[in-house]
């Protein structure tokens, strides 16, 4: 076997045996995801992440190493930006709750092989042609300038063209059936609600890698460390979804830090003719961004979470198990990346 291969070899039997596990095992039956469960299976998914990038970073260099946990870092924070999308696909399709996780799992599972594709279409294009990098970067610009003028996370299934066509040529069931995606009743194949959502949120997926992708391209433009670190971010983001929805209001300044990390990679790919930015440099303004973001949504939303704990003083001891489970994994994550960072830096 080339060694070239061993790489993609670990990264396949990792992600399939993880999601054989959770598709067979752990999610077999609809139900609703409790939180902590999903603060479990972040912590495993997040743990896993930074595994892999320990193994990248044994088996290819502290170079290499580096730009997978920055480009993990940048896919994450983006992909967060998507639970807000989820969020309103879910109340837009009114999707019952036992029925959330399973729909993501396929939708994720979508995104994987759409995100393989433009990432080896973006590397071919770009070793036939490295000048287009340079539109990338504009284009993150561009997108970076745009998301910090929007107002909002607003999306109107209604307006997506490929669900509007999807809708007139399928023939769909007037409610849900359970979890499935296609029936048949009365001699008819009929799609569901659930697979009318599906494709909202795999169009949705496509968009937001059209941001995402070109920001790891940023980084690097080694495919393996581009896919890997994408593939781990977007399977940790089930999990994110359910342990992030009930807060989503704090993050008032997340939209400002996403805008900012997306001009700062396309402000990377503008000047990298004159001056290549080390990989060490990158790393820390992304941490920077995305903990000024975080801290100061915190700090700002503070009194509204005070105001909740007043109305409900009572928290499950469940919630606060998880919760602490929660601070300690973050506490566990942030010291590994800051034992990568260093690594890199004494590379």
């Amino acid at each position: 076997m080339s060694p070239d291969l061993i790489p993609w070899l670990v990264l396949a039997l990792i992600v399939g045996g993880m999601l054989a596990l959770d598709l067979l095992v752990v999610n077999r039956d609809p139900r609703p995801v409790a939180f902590r469960h999903a603060a479990m299976w972040s912590a495993v998914w997040i743990s896993l992440a930074l595994g892999f990038g320990a193994f990248v970073f044994a088996s290819q260099g502290a170079e290499a190493g580096g730009e997978y946990l920055a480009g993990y870092l940048i896919e994450l924070s983006l992909s967060v930006d998507n639970v807000f999308v989820f969020a309103l696909i879910f109340g837009a399709f009114a999707v019952p709750a036992a029925y959330q996780h399973r729909l993501l799992f396929w939708g994720i599972l979508g995104a994987i092989v759409f995100r393989a594709v433009f990432i080896a279409a973006g590397t071919a294009v770009l070793e036939a042609a490295h000048w287009v990098i340079y539109l990338l970067g504009v284009l993150l610009v561009v997108t970076g300038i745009r998301l910090a003028r929007s107002s909002g996370h607003a999306v109107d299934p209604e307006r997506n063209p490929v669900l509007r066509a999807f809708r007139r040529v399928v023939p769909m069931t007037a409610g849900y059936r359970g979890a499935a995606f296609v029936v048949v009743e009365a001699g008819r194949r009929l799609a569901t609600p659930m697979l009318a959502a599906l494709v909202a949120v795999e169009t949705t997926d496509i968009m937001f890698a059209l941001d995402s992708i070109p920001a790891v391209f940023a980084i690097t433009t080694d495919p393996f460390v581009v896919f890997s670190s994408n593939l781990f971010a977007i399977l940790g983001l089930r999990s994110l979804y359910f342990l992030l929805a009930g807060l989503l209001d704090r993050f008032i300044y997340l939209k400002a830090g996403l805008a900012a990390l997306l001009v700062f990679a396309g402000a990377k790919i503008l000047v990298s003719s004159i001056y290549h930015v080390p990989i060490v440099v990158s790393l820390a303004v992304i941490v920077v961004i995305l903990g000024v973001a975080i801290a100061a949504s915190l700090i700002a939303t503070r009194p509204r979470a005070a105001a909740r704990q007043v109305e409900q003083p009572r928290v499950p001891d469940g919630r606060r198990a998880a919760s602490l489970a929660i601070r300690v994994g973050s506490g566990v994550a942030l010291a590994l990346a800051v034992v990568a960072l260093l690594a890199v830096i004494a590379e």
